[in-house]
């Protein structure tokens, strides 16, 4: 069965519009924002010559208290920029019922980065992490599936250390955000 948002679309606001009305993480937004440099390896030119296409549109489930949107979405923005893909923000508090269409692992996790064509049909989904950063929680999930087990919320925290370690303090993970988001265009 596929996917669609087309009920939603034209509902949410536009990036601009989303930093601005931030009312927690804006500075840490903008920060990584503001680092953001597109490198050799990141192939910019693919992300040009989307340009053309005027089939696709973006909507990113997400909310301004989650450390991965602060992270991940600013990287987001700029490669739809580049693409000139039309994108818009679906705040997930006023979204839940598209929100638990695209659960990660059974939780509601953001973002949630849908390409779509112009009819909302869902053509590629991202997030909520690069994939590498993503394993950390994935392994955790499959080994601790009793939230009221005793070890759960100690291991849960040292999880969330790992991913921290795996974003590591640079800019290095933007390059697999930039990457990975090149196999979806590029596949669609």
């Amino acid at each position: 069965m596929s996917q669609s948002i087309a009920k939603v679309m034209g509902q949410g606001i536009t990036p601009q519009a989303f930093i601005e009305g931030m009312t927690k993480n804006q500075e840490d937004f903008v920060r990584w924002s503001d680092s953001f440099e597109w490198t050799q390896e990141d192939n910019k030119s693919f992300f040009e010559s989307l340009q053309f296409r005027d089939d696709l549109r973006c909507s990113i489930l997400m909310a301004d208290w989650c450390g991965d949107v602060v992270r991940n979405v600013p990287v987001v923005f700029k490669v739809m920029d580049e693409a000139g893909i039309p994108t818009e923000v679906l705040i997930m508090e006023q979204f839940l019922d598209t929100m638990d269409q695209f659960l990660t692992m059974g939780g509601r996790s953001v973002p949630i980065v849908l390409i779509t064509d112009t009819g909302g049909h869902v053509l590629a989904q991202w997030g909520p992490r690069p994939r590498d950063v993503q394993a950390h929680m994935v392994a955790f999930k499959e080994t601790y599936t009793d939230r009221e087990a005793p070890a759960y919320a100690e291991q849960l925290k040292i999880t969330y250390q790992k991913i921290k370690e795996q974003y590591g303090e640079g800019t290095d993970y933007q390059r697999r955000i930039v990457r990975e988001l090149h196999e979806i265009l590029s596949s669609i």
